[in-house]
């Protein structure tokens, strides 16, 4: 993850969620977006 910048892992994030990727992949994108204290997506609710 570290290789990835702060736009691509956001995008990644959203695409994600957009094409319903698998729970623990999202939640391992949004660990390391509130991890590098990024703005996370309001409209991403993980259950």
């Amino acid at each position: 993850m570290v290789e990835l910048s702060d736009e691509m892992l956001l995008d990644s994030y959203h695409r994600a969620i957009e094409l319903h990727l698998e729970h623990d992949f999202i939640a391992l994108l949004l660990a390391e977006i509130r991890k590098r204290n990024l703005h996370s997506p309001d409209h991403a609710v993980l259950h």
